[in-house]
């Protein structure tokens, strides 16, 4: 039972992988997109809204599938939510290195400036 439960989750996670959010949030991972988490937070809103009116459409009468989509949408809007505050802290890891390195490089030259003997 077991075995088939994480042979299904490994399927599942396979195919959620091409999933259109999951393909941002990827690019918002990379060195050039850290930038972007903040404003993609912003997408949140929207999910949330979405989610709001499939409620709203279900307290009225609508079909009960409605509800898996407020769980798309809700779970999609943490995502969301979660990508802003750890791009951020991302990227001033990264640009701290960045930093770290452009100073050691310095030194470096100026380093093998002074080794140079003047004849």
């Amino acid at each position: 039972m077991l075995r088939m439960a994480m042979a299904l989750s490994v399927r599942i996670h396979a195919l959620l992988r091409y999933a259109p959010t999951n393909l941002l949030l990827d690019a918002i991972r990379t060195r050039r997109g850290l930038k972007w988490g903040i404003p993609a937070m912003l997408l949140a809103a929207g999910y949330l809204y979405a989610a709001a009116i499939c409620t709203t459409i279900i307290d009225r009468g609508g079909p009960g599938w409605l509800y898996l989509l407020v769980l798309l949408f809700i779970w999609n809007a943490f995502k969301f939510l979660w990508i802003g505050p750890v791009s951020l802290v991302q990227l001033l890891r990264v640009r701290a290195q960045e930093q770290r390195q452009r100073r050691e490089a310095r030194h470096a030259a100026v380093s093998a400036e002074g080794d140079i003997p003047l004849t």
